[in-house]
């Protein structure tokens, strides 16, 4: 008996470790593999950002242009310190248990780093008001000027991915100027904040990797 259960965990740790190898694989060759590759910038477009902490990323707009105003989705009374000085929004899309309960990385627990990538948990957006737009940086933050209609498709993929309608998740952002919201879909290894941050931008037609689930692969994928 006990030599059955050796060999099966044998076998067990075996699969695992090769599946990981193949994981790490696609996430390093797929990223590299581009679509949009005939992606030219507007001149006089809207500008987007593309901003990562090194591990997340979110996508930051305009707070209000003649094609969307989302202080009407993310109400500013709704924040405990935004005003209308703030121009511009940044948006991120993640797995909720984590978002709620990891404010920084001392609070990670096993069980929530599982449950995010094993599809236990639902997700949800976060939603920060920022005063001036990121940084430029070649490996944190991109910027691109994107047409009305490219940025119509951003617009639509972002809405979507909060469902039917916004609903706000009261009284618990990390700071005065963030607030996290109801989200469709579920967090996973296959599924990471990276990848939808990838997808909003293959959505408008921004040149990205056919599957970003590390935040380096969506910041390179922007660039030829």
């Amino acid at each position: 008996m006990i030599k059955k259960a050796c060999i099966w965990i044998t076998k067990f740790i075996a699969s695992f470790v090769i599946l990981l190898m193949v994981y790490m694989l696609m996430a390093w060759l797929l990223p590299q593999i581009k679509v949009n590759n005939n992606f030219t910038e507007t001149l006089g477009g809207i500008p987007v950002y593309v901003y990562s902490n090194g591990v997340h990323t979110d996508i930051v707009v305009p707070v209000n242009t003649i094609y969307k105003d989302w202080r009407k989705e993310f109400i500013p009374s709704t924040f405990k310190a935004v005003d209308t000085t703030f121009k511009y929004v940044e948006i991120g899309w993640g797995d909720k248990a984590f978002y709620l309960s990891t404010p920084t990385w001392a609070d990670l627990k096993v069980s929530t780093a599982f449950n995010a990538l094993f599809f236990l948990d639902s997700a949800a957006m976060h939603v920060t008001y920022d005063r001036y737009p990121p940084k430029i940086d070649v490996n944190s933050c991109k910027k691109v000027m994107i047409s009305p209609t490219q940025y119509q498709a951003m617009i639509s993929y972002i809405q979507k991915s909060f469902g039917s309608k916004v609903v706000l998740i009261p009284n618990r952002g990390y700071d005065l100027t963030d607030n996290f919201y109801q989200a469709t879909g579920h967090y996973s290894f296959l599924k990471t904040c990276n990848v939808w941050t990838g997808d909003a931008l293959k959505t408008a037609g921004i040149r990205q990797g056919i599957w970003t689930p590390f935040e380096a692969g969506v910041i390179k994928g922007i660039s030829k």
